[in-house]
């Protein structure tokens, strides 16, 4: 350290500061301006890069809404229509239900007017044969009663008391 102490000159000290003054200013004014300019634009592609990225992640989270909200329609609307297919099903289902009961309704009313009229005629076809049968037995009877003379006399006698009786 002593040596260079004993080697500084003042002359060239000054040489050096004013040509470092003279390098200082000649970078200002030519280097300085570009290496400002330059650090500027990469500042303001930076800070452009930072703002489109943000935008992009508005963007995105527009999106994720907008898909999260078209969802949340898709849901809504898939349920209404399951509730609209299991009221047409039910609604169905009663109708034919509905339609069932009142075709079984009109076969039990056939049945019982075809059961009503087979008994109007059975009733009918036997109370011919029961007049038929009365008609026969009284026929047999009244032979039977008027195939004797003295029996017709009486007979007659009889049915003149009840008549002037009555």
């Amino acid at each position: 350290m002593d040596q260079l102490l004993n080697d500084f000159s003042p002359g060239l000290f000054v040489m050096q500061a004013v040509i470092l003054l003279i390098l200082i200013l000649l970078m200002k004014k030519f280097a300085w301006k570009p290496i400002l300019s330059s650090l500027d634009e990469r500042e303001q592609g930076i800070q452009g890069a930072l703002e489109a990225a943000e935008k992009a992640r508005l963007e995105m989270k527009n999106l994720q809404a907008d898909n999260e909200k078209a969802l949340q329609e898709a849901r809504i609307e898939r349920d209404t229509m399951l509730k609209e297919a299991r009221e047409i099903r039910t609604k169905m289902i009663a109708e034919a239900e509905e339609d069932a009961k009142s075709q079984a309704d009109k076969i039990i009313t056939q049945a019982q007017e075809a059961i009503a009229a087979e008994k109007r005629a059975a009733v009918a076809e036997l109370k011919s044969q029961v007049a038929e049968l009365s008609l026969e037995i009284a026929e047999k009877v009244v032979k039977e009663e008027l195939s004797d003379k003295k029996k017709q006399m009486q007979y007659v006698d009889k049915m003149l008391q009840d008549a002037t009786l009555n």
